[in-house]
């Protein structure tokens, strides 16, 4: 049962008997050598915390808001493709988890079931995750689906011009369902001008995810977005990328506080969010973590995830003298040494064999 698992790590070892080898390649995997993924991880593991003493933490809020919409805690569901994969009705399971814990799940125009089904599965808020697969006529068909579905925002995901050389899923000679689908020529001709147009039709909140420098930053706030997604796709495209940790102070400094900033990227633990928050992150979002969740248990082993981090999230700022996520700021880190090599396990030290294949 779900409420037996106590880690996260425990869930993991759930979700490796559950899934099959190509599903658990796909979702646990990056591209070509996996450094970019390794960074994720090596960036989160160089940070170390401050913590302040003899403060009153005994009335701690965990809670915010991202584009309005309270968070029980400030983590999200990352947009991910084929969840049907992990657990048989996809969408629908992720959808009514958020809703139960209290949050919002991005939901991929790549996945199962359909955006409607998807959307009426709970009433949690949705924000509608959109790869370009067609012309401007398809795009503007689609986009009235999500308005009259009642989605609360759009995001449109800019780094995936080409599939990344994902070098597990190829040896396995296996592709995702969302892989099977066509379109990748829309968005390898994907321009700031394109962006607009998507922006101007959709009519929603806007967020622009896979920004990986100020200097996008930078023009993404200039061309009006609501949100910043600081991505690197989990180190699942670009290969030899830089952690999204080490990211975030310059895409901060270059946003200026006129859009919210939302990071993914190696997050599997409560620490990992605060430290996100501290520099300046206003939530995160998880996807290897949740397709884990859903791996070992549906929905129960989805909201089991949440709660866990909620745990680690209260515990860590407890700990280092926080009692609400306003009040984390850059100087409750700073740099250090990791301790161990990092790798998509390596924040499981307990993992059997250190890692799991």
């Amino acid at each position: 049962m779900a409420l037996d698992f106590v880690t996260s790590q425990e869930i993991i070892v759930e979700a490796r008997r559950n899934l099959s080898q190509n599903v658990w390649d796909y979702l646990t995997g990056g591209a070509e050598s996996e450094t970019t993924m390794r960074r994720n991880r090596f960036g989160l593991d160089s940070l170390a915390f401050r913590p302040r003493v003899l403060v009153d933490v005994s009335d701690l809020d965990a809670s915010t808001t991202f584009l309005g919409h309270r968070l029980r805690i400030p983590v999200m569901l990352a947009p991910i493709g084929s969840l049907q994969s992990f657990t048989p009705e996809g969408g629908v399971t992720v959808a009514k988890a958020a809703e139960e814990f209290g949050t919002i799940n991005f939901v991929s125009s790549v996945t199962q079931p359909s955006l409607e089904e998807t959307a009426a599965a709970g009433r949690n808020p949705k924000i509608f995750q959109l790869y370009v697969q067609g012309d401007m006529t398809w795009v503007e068909a689609l986009l009235g689906r999500v308005k009259k579905a009642g989605y609360q925002a759009l995001c449109l995901t800019v780094d995936t011009a080409y599939y990344g050389r994902r070098e597990r899923q190829m040896m396995d000679r296996w592709l995702p369902p969302s892989r099977r689908q066509t379109g990748y020529e829309h968005r390898a001709a994907l321009t700031w001008e394109t962006m607009d147009a998507i922006k101007k039709i959709s009519g929603l909140p806007f967020i622009l995810k896979g920004v990986a420098t100020a200097e996008d930053a930078a023009l993404a706030v200039k061309h009006g977005v609501s949100a910043v997604y600081v991505s690197n796709h989990g180190g699942r495209q670009l290969d030899h990328g830089r952690a999204t940790i080490e990211m975030l102070p310059e895409v901060v400094d270059a946003v200026g506080g006129r859009a919210e900033i939302v990071l993914d990227g190696g997050i599997t633990r409560g620490s990992d969010v605060v430290k996100a928050l501290a520099l300046g992150a206003r939530a995160v979002a998880i996807g290897k973590l949740q397709g884990w969740g859903l791996g070992a248990a549906g929905q129960a082993g989805l909201l089991r995830v949440l709660e866990l981090l909620e745990s680690e999230i209260k515990t860590t700022m407890g700990l280092l003298g926080a009692t609400r996520i306003d009040q984390l700021k850059p100087a409750y880190v700073c740099k250090s040494q990791p301790v161990a090599a990092a790798h998509e396990m390596s924040a499981f030290p307990h993992m059997p064999g250190g890692r799991i294949l």
